[in-house]
């Protein structure tokens, strides 16, 4: 891989495999049974985040890759569904989708840095700061009521049975461990995708960038076990309390 294609690895990848990655490591075992209809309970809770964070990914790579269109122009056609997404729930259900706020979010960063190019340590910055708005968005849920990773792990704890659901939802609204822990795991995963900001940037203007061409990737990998391991403080508690509350 050209040093050029290893410092232009798009955040949304990185978006997709942190979430992905922290919701699988999280639970100790998943569901794989089916509903009397023969359909997936597990894979219809994930059903809303894979429409939320496939579909912009998925739009960015079929039209900057596929279709050779500049990196501006995938971005800004990526983010229409994001903003539909967004638009559509604050205006028929009063709420914010928090995962297609997200992407519009990291699109609209992306196209506010889509000038600087041409220099390869300019293009490994502007990764890492692509990667560090996802890591103080996340740090930042976890101030609030509904920390952002609760969403990705909460389909692997529930199995996307309605006793574990109802549990989660009764632990969420009156729990204070509960909460703690919630809020703890987005702190870690927030803390090491940070972590992984800062170390990128450091090293494109202090590394060679042969280097970084491989260093990139290995810090990102690095971030992501990191969450997944040290997520488990967290996740681990949740999925006892989840399950001691379902069978109360």
């Amino acid at each position: 891989m050209s040093q050029i294609a290893a410092a232009t690895q798009t955040t949304a990848t990185q978006t997709i495999a942190a979430q992905t990655i922290a919701a699988r490591a999280a639970t100790t075992r998943a569901g794989t049974g089916a509903t009397a209809r023969g359909t997936n309970p597990l894979a219809e809770a994930l059903r809303p985040l894979a429409i939320d964070i496939a579909g912009p990914l998925a739009g960015f790579y079929l039209l900057h890759s596929g279709l050779g269109t500049s990196e501006f122009a995938a971005l800004a056609w990526s983010s229409a569904f994001p903003v539909a997404r967004t638009v559509l729930g604050l205006v028929k259900d009063r709420t914010l989708n928090r995962f297609a706020a997200l992407m519009l979010g990291v699109n609209l960063v992306g196209l506010a840095l889509t000038a600087v190019s041409g220099d390869a340590r300019l293009m490994l910055a502007k990764e890492a700061v692509l990667s560090g708005f996802l890591a103080l968005a996340v740090l930042g849920s976890a101030l609030t009521a509904r920390p952002l990773m609760s969403a990705a792990l909460r389909p692997f704890l529930t199995k996307g049975e309605a006793a574990r659901e109802a549990a989660w939802d009764r632990l969420a609204a009156g729990s204070r461990p509960f909460r703690r822990y919630e809020r703890l795991f987005s702190v870690i995963w927030g803390t090491a995708l940070l972590a992984e900001c800062v170390a990128r940037v450091a090293g494109a203007f202090t590394l060679p960038v042969a280097t970084m061409a491989w260093l990139s990737t290995a810090l990102l990998v690095g971030a992501i076990v990191a969450g997944s391991v040290l997520g488990q403080v967290a996740a681990q508690p949740m999925e006892k309390l989840v399950r001691t509350e379902a069978t109360a």
